[in-house]
């Protein structure tokens, strides 16, 4: 039981999570998409700058896990 508990904990570290961890934020992307159309067609300057920096921060996010995916190592914990 504990050795399942421990690759559960494990998860968030591993190839399958990191992609699932791309996947969801990347899925953010589209609440930010659609709020950016929104305030631009309101003419809400405080709205445009709260997407793009929305925007940015999930850039950032991705880029991170793409590096974290591409420093992991074939001793993957679920790789087995």
């Amino acid at each position: 039981m504990t050795g399942k508990l421990d690759k559960a904990k494990g998860f968030k570290k591993s190839r399958p999570g990191t992609y699932l961890s791309i996947g969801t934020t990347l899925f953010g992307a589209v609440g930010v998409i659609k709020q950016f159309r929104t305030a631009r067609g309101d003419s809400d300057t405080l709205k445009v700058i709260d997407a793009v920096v929305r925007g940015a921060v999930i850039v950032t996010g991705v880029a991170v896990l793409v590096r974290e995916l591409r420093n992991m190592n074939s001793d993957d914990v679920l790789a087995d």
